[in-house]
């Protein structure tokens, strides 16, 4: 008797979730819901090619130091890297001098505590110490930038699909809203202090363009510093401070395979030959 009740209190949660899907799938049809601006307009990150695409993919340490380069001298005013010391930058190909040349030279102090009086203080950062924040607290960073907290930028491009393309769209995507945007969408007009930006997901941020023209900064190589050009190697920098080991997992996962495959054949081979006279016999 209490399999019969259970049974039929199964089947009557059963037909009721049917009924309901059908019931959803027929008002769907009837009355599909409306489409938002954002489904309209938001765009996938472009396609950008880099030197570290594909399963053997390598970073350009000439391409990393200038999109270091554009982070210190136009990121870097706003945004962290709270992940990433500054002699972690020997990955990108800097010597030990340089590092401390760079730490030395920081625009940004590290916070300390003078150690007689127990009083904040700040000193010049060293190579064993993070790259220090420009603000002191979520509080200032948003007072500085219209209410809106600059995010770190450590693991940006992990954080976001399609990571560096999406940085690279991003900070070439600024524009004017499209008239047909505002022509079908009047309410969404970008508010007073927001830019337009269709990569962004719901297509208005705080960020004013930070590359807004070519040679803003000047490389040492000689490359042309096109907002293109700054983009992309900024956005290549960004992958590299998320995935510093990057080149060595596809080497271990390249060298796990080969040894894998050499494995499976001589087990096969071990295999026929152990069994060989058994066969035979059979």
């Amino acid at each position: 008797m209490v399999r019969i009740g259970a049974f039929l209190v199964g089947l009557f949660f059963a037909g009721w979730l049917l009924i309901s899907f059908l019931v959803g799938a027929v008002a769907y049809v009837s009355e599909p819901p409306a489409k938002t601006v954002e489904h309209e307009f938001h765009k996938h990150p472009k396609d950008a090619e880099f030197s570290f695409d594909g399963p053997l993919g390598k970073f350009d340490r000439a391409q990393l130091q200038r999109g270091f380069q554009v982070f210190k001298e136009v990121c870097s005013a706003c945004h962290s890297l709270k992940f990433v010391a500054f002699r972690d930058l020997a990955g990108i190909g800097y010597n030990e001098a340089e590092i401390k040349a760079i730490a030395k030279q920081w625009a940004i102090k590290t916070p300390d505590v003078d150690p007689k009086t127990g009083e904040m203080s700040s000193r010049e950062p060293v190579p064993a110490d993070y790259f220090p924040k420009p603000f002191a607290n979520n509080v200032a960073a948003a007072a500085a930038n219209n209410n809106a907290i600059p995010p770190d930028l450590s693991l940006m491009t992990k954080a976001r699909h399609d990571g560096t393309a999406y940085v690279y769209s991003l900070l070439t995507g600024y524009q004017n809203q499209p008239a047909e945007l505002i022509k079908h969408f009047p309410d969404a007009k970008t508010p007073e202090g927001l830019h337009y930006n269709p990569y962004f997901p719901n297509l208005n941020l705080a960020m004013a363009p930070p590359l807004t023209a070519d040679g803003q900064v000047t490389y040492g190589d000689g490359t042309k510093a096109s907002v293109d050009q700054m983009s992309k190697d900024v956005a290549a920098f960004l992958t590299w401070t998320a995935e510093p080991k990057l080149e060595n997992r596809r080497r271990a996962g390249l060298a796990t395979i080969v040894f894998l495959l050499i494995a499976t054949a001589l087990a096969y081979m071990s295999y026929q030959n152990i069994w060989a006279d058994k066969k035979k016999a059979a």
